[in-house]
């Protein structure tokens, strides 16, 4: 029995064969409709890109916010792409509309917000000062460098220097004590391509250093990790606490949309999975996120005065 066939054989009998015919050509005509309608809602489905920056590598970047990509995908019904960037090019292609949507540390946030209106969404939360984080300067246990005045006349790895957190905070302590790293330090040096926060530390730890400008988070990281021991290091200093990496949004993001996205970001638990690659993945450990917190912009003032003291982007003058 074909299809018109057994539909119409549950008619009811008063029906004549012509109205039953049409009335079976009118179901069929409206599933029809509605498969044309399901098809034209999945072509149509947004497409949006989320810049992340890099912090040890690119491959990492992918394997850490892919399935945060696929949820916040699932959650807003949108097609976002991940698009790894690596920080000095952060900000120039975010200004050539490769993505909308921004993960970074707070200084490029600071400098988006300043020059292009960045929304700000939410600050991811990670170590124990949560959604906020600092920067300390580090020696060797057995150096005799315990005080910043030891610094002078002395070697320096800096962490890359658009890093709030291995750079701007270290700079700003040593100018608040007096010590200007162009004219008091011996040398100091920037380490280039991947884990450039790990090379820091452990430039002091193998003695190529004197003192290093060492990412609290990443001293605390590395010896939960047993890569270096809390024995290992003098902590001469630590920075004042400032907020940690941040998502934001274009300004030509729609407020609704920001909104949802920032919710989303804040609903967000320890046990909340997406299916990803096969396996079912728990979102925030896999990106290494406690959760979010939705800070506000004046949250970042301290930074800004930071950058503004060290003549930093985006207040620096030539």
């Amino acid at each position: 029995m074909n299809p018109v066939q057994k539909v119409s054989s549950m008619l009811p009998n008063p029906l004549t064969r012509p109205v039953r015919v049409l009335f079976v050509i009118l179901c069929l005509a409206l599933l029809v409709a509605a498969a044309l309608v399901a098809c034209d809602r999945t072509v149509t489905r947004q497409k949006m890109r989320i810049g992340y920056m890099n912090c040890n590598s690119e491959q990492e970047t992918v394997a850490r916010f892919g399935p945060l990509t696929t949820w916040l995908s699932q959650q807003l019904e949108i097609d976002f792409e991940l698009v790894p960037v690596d920080t000095q090019e952060f900000t120039e292609r975010f200004n050539a509309g490769e993505f909308a949507f921004t993960h970074s540390n707070p200084l490029l946030y600071i400098i988006l917000k300043k020059e292009k209106q960045l929304q700000l969404l939410a600050t991811e939360m990670r170590g124990r000062y949560g959604a906020r984080t600092a920067g300390s300067i580090i020696s060797r246990k057995d150096s005799g460098i315990l005080t910043l005045d030891d610094l002078r006349g002395k070697r320096m790895m800096f962490g890359p220097q658009l890093a709030p957190s291995g750079y701007l905070a270290q700079y700003n302590l040593m100018l608040d004590a007096g010590i200007d790293p162009e004219r008091d330090l011996a040398y100091y040096a920037i380490p280039q391509g991947s884990f450039k926060h790990e090379k820091v530390i452990y430039s002091v730890y193998f003695g190529q250093y004197d003192v290093a400008a060492a990412p609290s988070l990443d001293l605390e990281t590395m010896i939960r990790e047993g890569k270096i021991s809390a024995d290992d290091f003098n902590i001469i200093a630590e920075s004042p606490i400032f907020p940690y990496c941040s998502f934001g949004a274009a300004a030509s993001v729609p407020a609704e949309l920001a909104s949802r996205f920032r919710q989303a970001l804040i609903s967000l638990t320890p046990e909340t999975t997406v299916a990803y690659q096969g396996e079912s993945v728990k979102v925030l450990g896999a990106a290494w996120i406690d959760g979010f917190d939705p800070l506000v912009d004046s949250d970042y003032d301290l930074l800004r005065e930071m950058a503004k003291k060290a003549n930093m982007p985006p207040y620096q003058e030539y």
